[in-house]
């Protein structure tokens, strides 16, 4: 096998013959390749366009906090942890922007600027939709329990849960500050997998407890407590697929780095390909967010019609 189609990622070009840096993560070495910088440009144009549904679920959460704070209406948990999520996923986009203005104009700075935005996203997303799903699983399987603390312990803990997840993404950062020019493959890659079985193990409670026969009751409100949990499982179901999707994509993007067996311009649109997949896990819950909300145009079609 010759050395040109066989590459080594120590030995891939670096990002510009005017910028040397060690500073630079390996995968800015795949920018000069034209598939990596097409499909990432595309990548990166796609989630711009998810802008504006992120800034629309965030006013829509300002709006209810003017009009319900004075009524006293509670905000369920689950709408809590989609509108912080949003806020990470903002800052995703902004800074996809500016890692592509920054590596095509050969800036360091606004590279590491983009890439330490964009990354900020790989805990905080996650870690949302964990505690989404530990939310419906406790509602499901601890309803009792889940539905006294609610309004008390449930809100302190819940406030609590989204200081730790914005205090671990920023540390998160500070990881990937001191690894540059790496990735920390494998504590992201350990986190992730956790994120994950947790997930899954709520998944299948929730999927025990809607298959399990309730107690006896009136027909109706067994329906309601039937209802109830399916769209719980659907939920924490649509998250763990789209979590998968994620874990798949990110192995692609960033777990091939050892790999000396693929050429260096297959490698590179593989590297942009892969993170394409992480897509879903961005849209599932703004989108599952609107349809509970009725704004999504299936869902006024099936209101009209009942």
């Amino acid at each position: 096998m010759s050395t040109n189609s066989s590459s080594s990622l120590s030995v891939l070009p670096p990002l510009s013959s005017s910028s040397n840096s060690s500073t630079l993560p390996f995968y800015l070495t795949c920018q000069q390749s034209v598939p990596r910088r097409v499909i990432f440009s595309a990548y990166v144009v796609i989630n711009a366009c998810l802008l504006p549904l992120f800034l629309l679920i965030l006013l829509m959460g300002l709006q209810w906090w003017r009009s319900r704070r004075s009524a006293g209406t509670k905000m369920s948990h689950s709408d809590f942890f989609t509108y912080n999520m949003m806020v990470p996923e903002i800052i995703c986009v902004v800074g996809s922007v500016v890692f592509v203005l920054g590596s095509n104009s050969n800036k360091e700075l606004l590279v590491l600027l983009g890439l330490f935005m964009f990354c900020i996203i790989l805990p905080g997303q996650t870690l949302f939709h964990v505690l989404t799903c530990v939310d419906r699983y406790l509602a499901v399987v601890h309803p009792v329990p889940y539905m006294h603390r609610k309004d008390t312990l449930g809100v302190r803990i819940r406030t609590i849960s989204t200081v730790c997840v914005w205090l671990l993404s920023a540390l998160w950062v500070g990881i990937m500050k001191l690894y540059l020019p790496d990735f920390p493959t494998i504590p992201f890659f350990c986190f992730l997998g956790v994120c994950i079985w947790i997930i899954f193990f709520c998944c299948l409670s929730v999927l025990c407890a809607l298959t399990r026969p309730g107690p006896g009751g009136a027909e109706d409100h067994r329906g309601q407590v039937d209802q109830s949990k399916r769209r719980a499982f659907d939920l924490i179901l649509a998250i763990t697929v789209t979590l998968h999707l994620r874990f798949v994509g990110l192995m692609v993007s960033f777990g091939l780095k050892n790999s000396i067996l693929i050429n260096l311009e297959r490698f590179c649109a593989v590297l942009g390909s892969g993170i394409f997949l992480t897509l879903p896990s961005s849209l599932v819950l703004p989108l599952l967010f609107l349809h509970r909300a009725g704004k999504l145009p299936c869902c006024r079609k099936n209101a009209g019609s009942e």
